[in-house]
């Protein structure tokens, strides 16, 4: 039986990078997982950007959240620790945010060349674990791509067409707002189990065997932290 799971996410979204490695610590305990085949799904989580926009991390937050640059700080190493316990490097300070469009159409090309999961890994590392900023930089994109292997001369071909999978992205979170999705990570397995957030391993363990079994039971997950328009849950303050 094959089976796929859909993954919106967006490069922004520290939950989407712990969603990510709590399920594939689930999919490689999964005794089908040769079967499974997932496939990455766009969602900005602000789409009004321009591309070259870029800003502070630590900023961002104090300023939506109304707390100070310091709680934001404290935040920054909460998410860090959570990203420890899955053996992802997490940087707790200087990191940036922008906009990702020109990311999920990376994405979608990468898809064609089956370079896919691997360029999403680069760039969750370019955003998350790198010593370098990410985002509003050109150069830099681009060596993030060629750095998960993809053709430079086709990164650059499709970052200086900016129709190249534009359309693509848009279908993406025209199907996301379709069936309701407001915050990322949000998974969707067999086309009928959805589960929202970064959840516990144990609830991806649970969604497999379920689409696997093609039981038509409906999965009792926990609420998660996810990141949506309004931003992202603040899972505390202290250090």
């Amino acid at each position: 039986m094959s089976i796929t799971v859909d993954i919106w996410t967006d490069i922004n979204c520290p939950f989407c990078y712990l969603g990510k490695g709590r399920f594939e610590q689930a999919l490689s305990q999964f005794p089908a997982r040769d079967d499974v085949t997932v496939v990455h799904r766009s969602f900005e989580l602000d789409p009004t950007l321009s591309v070259d926009a870029s800003g502070s991390v630590e900023e961002h937050i104090a300023q939506k959240y109304g707390i100070s640059v310091e709680e934001a700080q404290a935040n920054e190493r909460n998410v860090a620790a959570q990203a420890t316990e899955l053996g992802l490097a997490y940087r707790t300070s200087g990191r940036d945010f922008g906009s990702s469009f020109d990311m999920h159409r990376l994405l979608h090309f990468a898809l064609t060349v089956g370079k896919q999961a691997e360029l999403l890994d680069s760039l969750y590392a370019g955003n998350f674990a790198d010593d370098q900023t990410l985002f509003g930089d050109h150069e830099r994109l681009v060596t993030v791509a060629v750095r998960a292997g993809l053709d430079e001369t086709d990164v650059r071909a499709v970052l200086d067409d900016p129709d190249a999978h534009a359309e693509d992205v848009r279908r993406d979170e025209q199907e996301a707002a379709s069936i309701g999705v407001t915050g990322v990570p949000f998974f969707v397995f067999g086309g009928k189990y959805a589960v929202s957030g970064a959840q516990p391993t144990e609830i991806f363990t649970r969604a497999l065997q379920l689409v696997s079994e093609e039981q038509l039971t409906t999965l009792d997950a926990q609420s998660a932290q996810v990141c949506g328009p309004d931003g992202c849950a603040v899972p505390g303050t202290q250090d």
